[in-house]
């Protein structure tokens, strides 16, 4: 940490790293330096109904927020380790007022005009933060729920587009959608097998 006050730092973060279909939202969030927002923590943690209430009171009640979202094509262009340093730069950017510091979650920091601090596991530690993944989360999660009745038969709405066992049968049933990720291996395996499914 810099000699900027605490309050003086917006936090950013990401959501959708891991899943093999969607878009990767990252989201920044600069709050009041009295923000009165109770329940502030790492999103995974909340359920769907607190994240949704929490998210809705952070875009009333916060400075400025920035929401970010990379689309797959370019996830599989950049890779998605550089997607989300691209993201977390262009949702940082993008708040007004600007912030004269934000902190980050995980081990890398965006390159920014601003001091920038990187911070494991920051999404539990600190307030800016924790609310930013809420935003992210909800958001994508909301999208997510919107590509089910484009793409129905894959459970976005259950699982998000991580890999899990419903996931991955569906993936071998029906092919990939548009909207997968190309370059994640168990899409990659499926390629050439069957054409993308892409919207009515």
């Amino acid at each position: 940490m810099t000699t900027l006050e605490h309050g003086d730092w917006a936090g950013v973060d990401e959501v959708g790293r891991g899943p093999l279909a969607g878009p990767l939202v990252a989201a920044a969030v600069w709050l009041q330096p009295e923000h009165g927002i109770e329940g502030l923590r790492d999103s995974k943690k909340l359920r769907p109904a607190d994240r949704r209430d929490l998210s809705n009171r952070i875009l009333s009640l916060a400075r400025a927020v920035a929401i970010v979202t990379v689309s797959p094509e370019m996830i599989d262009c950049l890779n998605i380790h550089r997607a989300t340093l691209w993201a977390m730069q262009q949702a940082v950017e993008a708040l007004i007022p600007v912030p004269p510091g934000v902190l980050v979650d995980g081990l890398f920091a965006p390159v920014l005009p601003i001091q920038a601090h990187a911070h494991p596991r920051a999404d539990e530690t600190d307030p800016p933060v924790s609310a930013a993944s809420i935003v992210a989360k909800h958001f994508r999660d909301e999208l997510m729920v919107r590509y089910d009745a484009l793409f129905p038969g894959y459970g976005f709405s259950v699982h998000k587009g991580y890999p899990t066992k419903r996931h991955l049968a569906a993936l071998e049933a029906l092919g990939p959608c548009s909207i997968h990720r190309k370059s994640f291996a168990p899409v990659a395996n499926r390629i050439g097998r069957v054409a993308p499914v892409t919207p009515p």
